[in-house]
């Protein structure tokens, strides 16, 4: 930057150093975000917080669905919509809580319960698996933030005070919001549990006013209910009709389940007991399914009084595409019922709340990239960086918002098929832990609540097939984008720590003041023919004398679709005179180059390496190598060296025969 700065008055150098500083700026402090959030990666400053306002951070998101979901289940279910709602909070407590109460203890540090089913594979179906659950959970997230914009936008166009002139122009202020999220981590995010605090009180405490006055109106006039319970039996017959249609209906109101797999994700953020320790955290435990509870059942609540309340207040036609209670059914209500000054605070409220709710979301999807991606080896250099990730998903934000038209309706199904999926994933790593424990009853248990979010999910998705076209988008570009990734990564050195037992450290003190000499050798029989004919070939082919002394090096693959590695090598001696050092690892050149450059540090010299040309296509070698750890071993090693050790000079000699 400042070589471009002295390149004098012209425009070329000054283009350069607008052009790196922008790079730099950019590329600035590296996962900022997900180090601010829950998980694996995560770096929390504060010895944790109270349950009640951790449950407030996760809340912003659950409970501000309260500002579309009546409308939507209203939309959905007509006058049966307070029944539907009743099966959907059932679920909720029955069927969803249990299930992440479970994940709660499994993954205490916030993992998740995609980390409950990564660990249930290996190699790299394991590692596909993962990816899909990626793209699923990525389009939750994204379609929390349009979504939340799109009904921020429909509460501000509705209002009569300001909204009048926007009618018309509903995509171009949903994508204005959006920016203006996107701004919000450009310049930096930071967790902001007091203001998450205040959002949720107040906005449960406006919801609360509307609910009392809705329940008012209903009893000073009660034939709104003779009425509604005449239209529910002449429409669905008896009350094992009505559960029956519930239950074909409830895919399209599982909007209200979400939040569960935020409320696991801020656990690192609650308080614990003093006697926690990092293996047993038992009181954030505790408090966490505290949380989870309380957010369940007041979420519990609120569904069936708001469902009640606006299913026999508002006009069924006003809950359809250009209604006035679409997407803001209890908006509607404030409104009418209490004044458009009290409506305009309920709306600015709303507003807020779902707004701060894509904050929230974009926080979780940065923070999915850091869990994961890095440890697989398929996280690009620049998504390290907050801002360039933050463009791509408010680029991507934009394409959903235009594509759907700003519409709160249309994107529902994209919503619940992110979060259903999610929801059945973790009920069925639940269901696998509880059979892996023993424990019978619990199994049984949770096999049912993963039956009904299975039957939940795929009838959502026959339904609604655009929440998993834009999955299956995700899952493809994160796919794609992971394994472009990791072919670029493919020579990296990716040892991240050497240890030799102590037989290995005396093999290597012992030759250390003559020329260190090692065998590439692939395990086989191990038998005094194999090492003999090895060591003889290995002389005849570089033309070395007898006297020369070796050691043989032998690497196992254990799962090739993991990336970094820990080498311990150990040193053994076979048949009474060949010494042999033996490695694990899921790639046989980067544990070779590994221990090739640790032994040349502890010892100063510039170590000697032996192989035999690999047969086969080249092609076909490094497909092997790629996927399964081996394949062109020598020349891959020498790349890799050759990375790792630029200086020529300080590199360990790549020997072929």
């Amino acid at each position: 930057m400042a070589s471009s700065a002295r390149a004098g008055p012209g425009a070329g150098g000054g283009v350069r150093g607008v052009r790196g500083r922008l790079r730099t700026w950019m590329l600035e402090g590296l996962a900022d975000i997900a180090k601010q959030q829950p998980g694996p990666y995560a770096e929390v400053q504060h010895p944790g917080r109270p349950w009640w306002k951790v449950m407030c951070l996760t809340g912003v998101d659950y409970f501000s669905t309260l500002g579309y979901q009546p409308g939507i289940a209203a939309l959905a279910a007509g006058v049966l919509s307070p029944v539907a709602t009743l099966v959907l909070v059932l679920v909720t407590v029955a069927g969803a809580l249990p299930v992440y109460r479970r994940v709660a203890e499994e993954s205490p540090h916030g993992q998740g319960s995609i980390a409950m089913l990564e660990r249930l594979l290996s190699f790299w179906q394991g590692k596909l698996f993962v990816l899909v659950l990626l793209g699923f959970a990525a389009t939750d997230f994204l379609i929390t933030i349009t979504l939340s914009a799109a009904d921020a936008t429909a509460h501000l166009i509705e209002n009569p005070n300001v909204g009048g002139a926007l009618h018309g122009h509903e995509v171009a202020v949903t994508l204005v919001l959006i920016a203006l999220l996107g701004a919000v981590f450009l310049k930096g995010f930071t967790e902001a549990i007091g203001l998450a605090v205040v959002l949720v009180g107040i906005y449960l405490t406006l919801n609360l006013v509307v609910v009392v006055v809705g329940l008012q109106r209903v009893l000073v006039e009660p034939h709104v209910v003779s009425d509604w319970t005449r239209a529910l039996t002449a429409e669905h017959g008896n009350p094992l009709m009505m559960i029956g249609i519930s239950l074909i209906i409830f895919p399209k109101l599982a909007l209200g389940l979400s939040g569960f797999e935020t409320g696991v994700a801020v656990m690192p953020h609650v308080e614990g007991d003093p006697g926690d320790t990092e293996e047993r955290p038992v009181g954030r435990v505790h408090r966490t399914k505290k949380l989870l509870t309380t957010a369940a059942l007041i979420m519990s609540v609120f569904l069936i009084a708001t469902s009640f309340i606006t299913t026999l207040l508002i006009p069924h036609r006003e809950f359809e595409p250009g209604g006035a209670a679409n997407g803001r059914a209890l908006a509607y209500l404030a409104h009418e019922h209490l004044g458009n000054g009290f409506g305009s605070v309920y709306d600015v409220s709303t507003i807020v709340i779902l707004w701060f709710a894509g904050a929230s979301a974009m926080a979780g999807l940065l923070n999915l990239m850091p869990r994961y991606l890095p440890r697989y080896g398929m996280a690009p250099h620049w998504a390290r960086a907050v801002r360039p990730m933050v463009l791509v998903f408010i680029l991507i934000a934009f394409l959903v918002t235009w594509i759907f038209d700003a519409n709160v309706d249309a994107q529902g199904g994209a919503y619940a098929t992110g979060v259903l999926v999610l929801i059945a994933s973790a009920a069925i790593a639940v269901t696998i832990a509880a059979h892996k424990a023993g424990q019978r009853r619990w199994t049984a248990v949770f096999a049912t609540i993963a039956a009904v979010f299975v039957y939940t999910t795929a009838a959502n998705v026959v339904e609604r097939p655009d929440g998993v076209k834009i999955g299956a988008c995700f899952i493809a570009g994160i796919i794609g984008l992971s394994l472009m990734s990791r072919v670029a990564r493919a020579f990296e050195l990716r040892v991240t720590q050497v240890d030799l037992d102590p037989m290995a450290d005396r093999f290597v003190r012992d030759i250390a003041h003559r020329t260190i000499r090692f065998i590439a050798n692939e395990p086989d029989r191990r038998d005094l023919a194999e090492y003999r004919d090895k060591l003889r070939q290995i002389r005849d082919d570089n033309d070395l004398p007898a006297e020369e002394d070796f050691i043989f090096v032998e690497v196992t693959v254990s799962d090739p679709s993991e990336f970094e590695t820990e080498l311990h090598v150990c040193g053994e001696v076979l048949h009474g005179r060949y010494r042999v050092l033996t490695l694990v690892s899921s790639s046989i050149p980067n544990a070779l180059a590994g221990m090739l450059l640790h032994v040349r540090d502890v010892t100063g010299q510039r170590p000697h390496i032996y192989f035999e040309w690999t047969e086969g296509n080249p092609l076909a070698n490094f497909l092997r190598f790629f996927l399964f750890g081996q394949g062109e071993v020598a020349p891959v090693t020498r790349e890799v060296l050759r990375e790792a050790e630029p200086d020529r000079a300080r590199r360990p000699h790549v020997h072929v025969g």
